[in-house]
């Protein structure tokens, strides 16, 4: 009698998700190669790497280690099928004889294993570029690294080296870019610590204008509150005017930028930019360091995107990872110039403890002036 499923049964089955192109790809490959062995000439350099299933990967290593069958012998029997078997069973206990029949019977057309590869190696390079996407982003949200910017511009290059290595195994072609929607950037939500670090740069900037106009490698879109970021512009407009840079020159800039509400009155405006501590490079890096990984969780999301997106092809996932790496590329010429010190220039003082007193009037934290 048919066997008919439990309605439990039916809800484990609707669960599984639906096998991806490259599993039949590799059913069709292994197939072909266990018909006619002498068909692995033809598939280039492909290794049980390239496979996603770990039970498929053993298969190949099989056809690949043992010596391949005399042709006349191996259409008579199974023997080296069986072979094929023990070879692989200890690395895949699941395997069994009838799954090795059924591959062949999977495989349209023997003649067309170099096709099967190619569709192999393609869905490899998009596991590996969606692999280094998943460990920048996860690198770029780690708290606990001791220099997390430098250790994500090293994962970066490991990237473009990646990229490197699978252009010239995936010959270019004309075609458009990734069609993928790219990922809607998140809202930076900023801890304290990091609005205390603008608060004290738009101080220290204040107090030593001459230090701003060094740093040009810093913009209003590094900051995380709009607000101090339109108040970092206020006060490298009057430097790049050569006006005087005081409290009260920043209030009045400000005013003259739409700066001022209800909310935000001069008191509290002046306030922010009136107690310095440290150098304002020295925050400035702080920030930008932020930035930097910001940028880098942002790319990784979106090469993630275009891996995700099985209608893009090798071609359009490279090119389309290099332009996402691009955009963090131009933040890390910018951090690269303010983090290299320059020769002779003396040291950047280290913020110093401010003194215990009544606690730094600070504008509210709860305005915050959107883009």
């Amino acid at each position: 009698m048919p066997h008919t499923p439990e309605p439990d049964e039916d809800d484990d089955l609707d669960l599984a998700p639906a096998p991806r192109p490259v599993h039949y790809a590799e059913q069709a490959l292994l197939g072909a190669l266990l018909l006619d062995p002498t068909r692995v000439a033809d598939i280039g350099q492909l290794t049980a790497d390239h496979f996603e299933s770990h039970t498929h990967a053993a298969v190949f290593t099989g056809i690949g280690t043992l010596p391949a069958p005399d042709p006349a012998a191996h259409a008579k029997d199974t023997a080296w099928l069986n072979q094929v078997l023990d070879f692989a069973r200890p690395h895949a206990p699941g395997l069994s004889a009838a799954y090795l029949h059924a591959l062949i019977q999977f495989c349209p057309r023997s003649q067309h294993a170099a096709a099967y590869a190619r569709m192999i190696r393609a869905d490899h390079a998009r596991r590996l570029l969606r692999g280094h996407a998943e460990r920048l982003g996860l690198t770029a949200g780690d708290p606990c690294l001791p220099n997390p910017a430098a250790t994500v511009l090293v994962l970066a290059d490991d990237f473009s080296h990646l990229l490197d290595a699978l252009a010239s195994e995936f010959a270019p072609h004309a075609g458009p870019l990734p069609r993928t929607a790219i990922p809607i950037p998140a809202v930076r939500q900023a801890c304290e610590e990091e609005l205390d670090e603008e608060r004290l740069l738009l101080a220290s900037a204040a107090a030593s204008p001459r230090d701003v106009q060094k740093m040009w490698w810093l913009t209003a879109d590094d900051f995380v509150l709009p607000l101090h970021a339109a108040l970092w512009q206020s006060i490298t407009a009057l430097v790049h005017r050569g006006d005087m840079v005081d409290p009260v020159t920043v209030l009045g800039e400000a005013q003259h930028r739409g700066l001022l509400t209800k909310v935000l009155t001069p008191r509290d405006l002046m306030a922010l930019v009136s107690t310095p501590a440290g150098s304002p490079e020295y925050w400035g890096e702080q920030i930008l360091g932020r930035a930097l990984l910001a940028r880098a969780h942002q790319v990784a999301e979106r090469i993630t995107a275009y891996t995700d997106d099985l209608a893009n092809t090798p071609h359009q996932l490279i090119t389309g990872s290099r332009r996402a790496l691009a955009d963090l590329n131009t933040l890390r010429a910018r951090y690269s110039r303010a983090t290299t010190p320059v020769a002779g220039a003396p040291a950047r003082p280290a913020p110093l403890p401010r003194a215990a007193g009544p606690p730094r009037q600070t504008a509210p934290t709860a305005l915050r002036i959107h883009r």
